[in-house]
């Protein structure tokens, strides 16, 4: 019988898996997906969030249990689980250090308008080389690999698992273990499932990542009887490219020029403030803020003055020589936009633009204008003029299950003696709501190393 069986395939299953194979388990993973699209959503990211006292090799300065802690309380409206929060910065900088130990290569800390170069370690090669070097270590170690192999249902009998039914192609199989680690991730790729949570408006949502989270075994846990956690209208939700496919855009579908820019929904209208704080902290928040607006559609307008200032999408920026042909473009009415990006000019007059600083919180910001732009707010008013449009783009959904500091899940608030989840798919116990960049792939790779530790307890 195998030891565990981990149901996933992306950064938090196989943290588990080379953390359980190494302890001497015999492991085996059921990823979903075929072998060329292996890793899920962690094969977009970039980065994670760390704690460090110190300079590391590849981050500057310090920043400490405190300030991460702040910063999670901030943007989650304190929408969390302090205690599980807490083992999570705890823990950030042993992961660091373990990643590095099997493989996985961080490049310098990276400066620029995110400002992240105190908080975020780089993957260098992004996702697919984080990815790609975990299945390295764990093919290295023994660790069974099934491609194609999705989890339909699980078999608990009362607080124990005992079973997982697969569909192998056409074939249906039953995986039997001594322990099991979900980390399947949310339910944003079923369509259906969104359609309950946002009605009509999800048809106009975009998938970041891959189209094999559609929360199957989430579902099958949840009837019956694991405690959740979250609410399922809350998601990692980034503005990204209008016109990035449906599933799979990654991030270079995504746009961090909202700070420097209005951002205006189909009626050339305004409808939050772009600059409320640094954009790392603030970007995950745009994706849900656009699915309010009437189609879910809205277009970041910018002028020549901050073309530098943001990594571009990788498709090409609307352009125009005034506003009104720049509406026309989007399909904006032309007058309405002009009023808007005129009242956002006028309500600069008294702005002191001498401390624009688009590497941190400025204070340049409107005067008497509702919504407000609290910071980066200068004069729109030297062409050419740009637009991008904006569609929600779902990275992942927060609605999961509840676990205990073990990672193990729970139902009617007792631990589940061999059963753990470990990322995306119990990200909502630490993100009720808001993002901190870089804090999914440190859930998950937390909570994977400690399901893995627990599933070596169990065997000793």
């Amino acid at each position: 019988m195998i030891d565990l069986l981990v149901i996933g395939g992306g950064h938090a299953a196989m943290c588990a898996a080379i953390t359980a194979a190494e302890s001497g388990l015999s492991v085996t993973v059921l990823e979903s997906a075929p072998q060329w699209r292996r890793g899920g959503n962690s094969r977009h990211t970039r980065n994670l969030r760390v704690s460090h006292p110190q300079p590391t090799a590849t981050l500057v300065d310090a920043y400490s249990a405190q300030e991460y802690w702040n910063d999670i309380e901030r943007v989650t409206g304190g929408a969390t689980d302090q205690t599980l929060a807490q083992l999570m910065i705890d823990e950030s900088l042993p992961l660091l250090d373990w990643l590095v130990d099997h493989g996985v290569h961080f490049q310098p800390a990276l400066s620029g308008t995110l400002s992240l170069e105190r908080t975020n370690a780089f993957f260098l090669g992004g996702g697919k080389a984080l990815v790609d070097a975990e299945y390295a270590r764990a093919a290295r170690l023994g660790v069974q690999i099934r491609y194609e192999h999705e989890v339909v249902a699980l078999n608990l009998q009362g607080h124990r698992f005992v079973s997982a039914r697969v569909n192998a192609g056409e074939q249906v199989q039953e995986f039997k273990a001594h322990a099991a680690l979900v980390a399947a991730g949310g339910f944003q790729a079923n369509e259906g499932w969104m359609r309950e949570v946002w009605g009509p408006a999800a048809d106009n949502f975009l998938i970041r990542g891959t189209p094999h989270n559609t929360g199957r075994v989430l579902k099958d846990l949840l009837c019956q009887g694991a405690d959740p956690v979250g609410e399922a209208s809350q998601c990692h939700a980034v503005a990204i490219d209008a016109r990035a496919p449906k599933y799979d855009g990654g991030i270079v579908s995504r746009l961090d020029c909202v700070c420097f820019s209005i951002v205006v929904n189909q009626q050339g209208e305004r409808f939050y403030d772009e600059g409320e704080d640094v954009w790392p902290k603030r970007y995950a928040i745009w994706g849900r803020l656009v699915a309010e607006q009437p189609g879910q559609i809205a277009y970041a307008v910018y002028d020549q003055q901050v073309v530098d200032l943001f990594m571009p999408s990788a498709f090409p920026a609307l352009q125009a020589e005034s506003i009104e042909q720049l509406a026309q473009s989007i399909e904006v009415d032309p007058a309405a936009l002009a009023r808007t990006v005129a009242a956002f000019n006028a309500a600069l007059v008294d702005t002191d633009l001498s401390a624009y600083d688009p590497k941190q919180l400025d204070g340049c910001a409107t005067r008497g204008l509702h919504p407000a732009k609290s910071n980066w707010a200068r004069p729109l008013n030297k062409p050419p003029y740009y637009a991008y449009p904006l569609r929600p783009g779902i990275t992942f959904t927060y609605l999961g299950l509840k676990v205990d500091a073990t990672a193990r899940v729970q139902i009617g608030g007792v631990p589940v003696t061999n059963l753990f989840a470990a990322g995306e798919v119990m990200a909502g116990n630490i993100l009720g709501q808001g993002y901190c960049a870089g804090t999914g792939m440190t859930i998950g790779g937390v909570f994977g190393r400690i399901a893995g530790r627990e599933a070596v307890c169990l065997r000793s």
